[in-house]
């Protein structure tokens, strides 16, 4: 399949349309020793290849994004939206064959419905692009059974502008594709015909992934063992739930409690009362009682009758008036006492009923001291919801860690079913007769061209994603020369073309190079002779100053470009 037509039109008009040939394509910035001090693209010579991949099926933004710093160009990207800009690619079987098969491509930079993706008039435009790409892959690889390697994964070594593809012979793809993905694209590329592993691989390791975020904080073991303390945990939880005394009558014995320690209370403040208005009664008989007369008699009796010889009518003796006053004395006590009696009763029945409050009290005490609360229930309650919420936690982990377990083993068992086949003796002695007939042309076209001999050869490797065997193919210099890794590439581009089509596999025809300034001129000049009598068609891009003068003609230039006409003539518009 080759490049036969490119055009560019926006809706004022056509801004270029470019025609392919077989043999070289030169797309050549005309600008001398010129410092690239615009963003993005200088002049656009590497923007052709990129609207023919844009048309294969890649990203918009790669029109329109500085491949340096990622950031939008924005006068590119509104001219391009804004200008409704149309890209035409038509691929063609045979350019040589007027009738042969034509595949007409369009595409747009537009959004949803005014979004043009059109495959020989179809408009593709749904599922973000994977019908489109689909509808390319039926057209251009044909029928299979195999999603994988993609489309766009197939043709990554037929264009070449990102320093990934400039700068490396078969890692074309993008820095996070796995090993089994090469292994995939390689195994189909040389022909092998085999399950797709990469599609497992990838389930693995997304299992895996998953398992190590459950784990993250801990693995199964760790749960496990924590599965086991809590439910230890639980058990006891449950035993002490089990064998609580709850008190329903907890409130009332409460108030019951407090209402004795009052009654005690006050019934031990009456006793005190009683007890010291007894005491005063007491003090007060024992103080009349040292009032009472007990004088000596006879002299009293002496002063009285010198007194009364000089007083007269004294009609009361001595012995009356003392009798008279220890008499009082008398009665006075024994109107203070009369109360002792009824005191002492009082106090005797308070101090008993005291008793019975006392007796009272430390059997509430004692009951509602081995009681437990509800609070206590309560609290029992949270930590066994909580532990349960913990052990739900934990056995969902365990659950999901299991499931994947399960998933990994089933994967590995199919992984195991194929590999008995992938990594038989006969599949490796398979490969190695495709990569030796591949070699044939690898080594005559470097050889033809830089005197050397190239080779792919391939090694089984453990993949540190999934640690499963993994084929991986590398290139190898059998003379061991330094350099050349621009020739090496190039060689490998043009041999598998010639190895495709002698092997009878879908094959694009048409090499894209950026840079190839970076190639010697010497080189350039042969591989423009080696392809003269080959289906091949090589699209260049190149600066002025690098192109050999025998290259300079006009049936091997398609494009000319310069600071004063760019590829998309916006500034031109402009002035």
């Amino acid at each position: 399949m080759f490049i036969k037509y490119l055009k560019i039109e926006d809706s004022d008009q056509t801004v270029r349309e470019l025609e392919f040939h077989n043999g070289i394509n030169l797309i050549v910035d005309e600008t001398v020793n010129i410092a690239n001090t615009e963003t993005g693209n200088n002049v656009g010579k590497t923007t052709v290849l990129k609207l023919i991949d844009f048309c294969l099926g890649a990203d918009p933004k790669i029109i329109y994004t500085d491949s340096e710093n990622k950031k939008e160009i924005d006068l590119v990207k509104d001219y391009l939206v804004n200008k409704k800009v149309l890209i035409t690619l038509i691929l063609k079987e045979d350019l040589n064959v007027k009738k042969s098969k034509e595949i007409i491509i369009e595409r747009n930079f537009l959004s949803r419905k005014n979004k043009v993706m059109r495959i020989n008039g179809k408009n593709l435009n749904k599922s973000e692009g994977r019908d489109f790409e689909n509808e390319l892959d039926k057209f251009i690889i044909g029928e299979r059974s195999e999603s994988k390697p993609s489309f766009r994964q197939i043709i990554a070594h037929n264009i070449r502008y990102t320093d990934e593809r400039v700068n490396n012979t078969l890692k074309v793809l993008s820095t996070f594709t796995s090993l089994a993905e090469y292994e995939t694209l390689y195994l189909f590329l040389f022909g092998i015909t085999t399950t797709d592993r990469s599609k497992i691989f990838k389930k693995i390791s997304t299992e895996k992934e998953f398992k190590r975020r459950i784990e993250k904080k801990q693995n199964k073991n760790e749960l496990e063992l924590s599965l086991a303390m809590i439910d230890d945990t639980i058990s006891n939880l449950e035993m002490k739930k089990r064998t609580l005394n709850i008190n329903y009558n907890y409130d009332t014995d409460l108030n019951n409690l407090n209402e004795t320690k009052y009654q005690i209370s006050n019934i031990s403040s009456k006793i005190s009362e009683l007890s010291l208005r007894k005491k005063i009664i007491k003090e007060a008989e024992a103080e009349l009682i040292a009032n009472k007369s007990d004088i000596d008699l006879k002299q009293l009796k002496m002063i009285y009758n010198q007194a009364s010889k000089n007083m007269e009518n004294i009609q009361k003796s001595f012995e009356d008036l003392v009798k008279y006053h220890n008499n009082m004395i008398i009665e006075k006590i024994r109107f203070i006492t009369q109360d002792v009696p009824e005191i002492e009763s009082e106090i005797a029945k308070l101090q008993n009923y005291l008793k019975e409050l006392l007796s009272k009290e430390e059997k509430l005490a004692t009951k509602i001291a081995k009681s437990d609360t509800f609070k206590d229930l309560e609290i029992i309650i949270t930590e066994l919801n909580e532990n349960y919420q913990r052990k739900g936690e934990i056995e969902n982990s365990l659950s999901q860690i299991e499931e994947v377990d399960k998933k990994i083993a089933l994967l590995d068992e199919e992984i195991r079913g194929i590999d008995e086949g992938i990594f038989s003796e006969k599949f490796k002695e398979k490969i190695k007769n495709q990569l030796k007939e591949f070699n044939k042309y690898f080594s005559q076209v470097s050889n033809e061209l830089y005197g050397e001999h190239y080779g792919i050869s391939f090694n089984i490797k453990a993949d540190k994603r999934t640690g499963k065997d993994i084929y991986v193919f590398d290139s190898f210099n059998a003379n061991s020369s330094s350099g050349k890794k621009q020739g090496e590439i190039l060689c490998f581009d043009l041999a598998y073309i010639l190895y495709a089509e002698s092997q009878e596999i879908p094959v694009l025809n048409f090499i894209l190079n950026d840079k190839k300034e970076l190639m010697h001129v010497n080189q350039l000049i042969k591989v423009s002779e080696f392809i003269k009598d080959k289906n091949i068609q090589l699209i260049f891009s190149i600066l002025k100053d690098k192109l050999p003068d025998s290259l300079d003609k006009k049936e091997n230039i398609v494009l000319r470009l310069s600071q004063k006409d760019k590829l998309f003539r916006i500034e031109n518009r402009q002035n």
